[in-house]
């Protein structure tokens, strides 16, 4: 199998940080027999073997041809550069649309709903930070427009509220759906490396195609 690690090109901040920390994850990919390409527009410092150097909004149909996935863990974080989750959404739904390339989104948190009749997203909480409102708001967006996409064979994974950078790999999540999960201690957590493991996971059976899904340290 392969598939492409996409860079987060247009930020630096947390976005370009999971992008490279899924690059890097060479053992969990290799034990998988996935054939990892890491593109992005700047110089590969991603420690990738293969990578290609080109920005996302460069990336035409025939540069995908031939992959089974494609990652797509864009991050933007100013408030200028936040309508870009949506237009690279959108790019990369357009070459892809009715191919069999799969697309596979490291999504957020934010737009999970909290109750059952999925009228609440969790940004609309009155403990929701202040600070990352704007981006679960435009994260959010990105995801409604991407359900209206039925030709694009499209899994959006979203992680736990506390998304640690350098949590403990334990090696076990749980696996959700719509709805904001908690696990047995009451807690909305999972590292990236067991978030890396519920991605690579969702990838190799391809159980959710057009589906949102998200994950939680079990």
């Amino acid at each position: 199998m392969r598939k492409i690690l996409r860079g987060a090109e247009h930020q630096q901040g947390p976005g370009r940080r999971n992008d490279r920390y899924f690059i890097r994850q060479r053992r969990l990919w290799k034990n998988r027999d996935f054939d990892v390409i890491g593109f992005g527009r700047h110089d590969n410092n991603t420690k990738a073997q293969h990578y290609v150097k080109k920005d996302l909004f460069d990336l035409t149909a025939d540069d995908l041809k031939g992959f089974d996935a494609v990652v797509d863990a864009f991050g933007a974080w100013t408030e200028d550069t936040l309508p870009l989750h949506s237009t690279s959404l959108k790019h990369l739904c357009d070459i892809l649309s009715g191919t069999d390339t799969r697309l596979v989104i490291v999504g957020g948190a934010g737009s999970l709903y909290v109750d059952a009749d999925h009228t609440t997203q969790l940004v609309d909480t009155p403990d929701f930070p202040d600070a990352f409102k704007p981006l679960a708001t435009a994260m959010g967006k990105a995801l409604s427009e991407l359900r209206s996409r039925d030709d694009v064979k499209w899994t959006y994974i979203s992680p736990a509220a506390d998304f640690q950078a350098d949590g403990e790999r334990t090696g076990k999540y749980l696996l959700a759906g719509e709805t904001f999960t908690l696990n047995e201690k009451g807690e909305s957590v999972i590292s990236y490396a067991d978030y890396a493991i519920a991605l690579v996971d969702e990838i190799e059976k391809g159980d959710h195609i057009q589906e949102r899904i998200s994950a939680v340290r079990a």
